[in-house]
């Protein structure tokens, strides 16, 4: 197989020019010695201070940073010790978006803040990123209803696709999954020909 980027496959691509336009959240947040400002503003440096806060409001990380003791001047200390597993997720996808990659991929980066954050979080990666792709890696299904495509996983290998209408009919696997998490609190139906916005792998 191949993966192919406007078309092109990845292969023909220099590494440094496809890195370039990957954005990456995984889920073990790594953050860097510096200040909450200097986190998120790491790949765009140039980037002023109201894109800074913009990109923080984006992912509802502002108010819980302007409470920190120096606010976005706050250093964070050796793993983010000072900061709690959200509020790291939450500056990393900041961080990320701050970049403006052409491909985005989060990697169950959303596992530790709440339902409620996590939709907030997901609109703004909708909003900006509507022209790109996106790929959220996820064991909570709630994080993908969404998506354009979802892909469905057993034990390494793909055993459906499609959105979540269309995999609510055809297959066993994923309505299981979804009556476990969700069981009868059903968001509204997904067209079962799409109209989805964001991507899942």
């Amino acid at each position: 197989g191949r993966i192919l980027l406007d078309g092109i496959d990845i292969r023909k691509l220099r590494q440094d020019s496809l890195l370039s336009q990957i954005g990456i959240v995984p889920q073990e947040t790594v953050l860097f010695s510096g200040t909450v400002g200097d986190n998120i503003r790491y790949g765009a440096p140039d980037a002023n201070d109201e894109e800074v806060v913009a990109a923080a409001k984006a992912v509802q990380a502002h108010s819980f940073i302007t409470a920190l003791s120096k606010g976005y001047d706050t250093h964070i200390e050796e793993r983010g010790t000072n900061l709690s597993g959200g509020q790291k997720q939450r500056i990393a996808i900041a961080r990320a978006l701050m970049t403006r990659p052409k491909i985005l991929i989060l990697d169950d980066s959303t596992s530790a803040v709440d339902g409620e954050t996590e939709t907030r979080i997901q609109d703004a990666v909708e909003t900006q990123m509507h022209t790109h792709t996106t790929l959220v890696v996820a064991q909570r299904i709630s994080t993908v209803l969404k998506a354009d495509k979802i892909v469905v996983l057993d034990k390494g290998r793909i055993v459906a696709e499609g959105t979540h209408g269309k995999l609510m009919e055809s297959s066993p696997i994923y309505r299981e999954i979804f009556e476990s998490q969700l069981g009868n609190d059903l968001p509204p139906e997904e067209p079962a020909n799409g109209g989805a916005r964001r991507s899942e792998p």
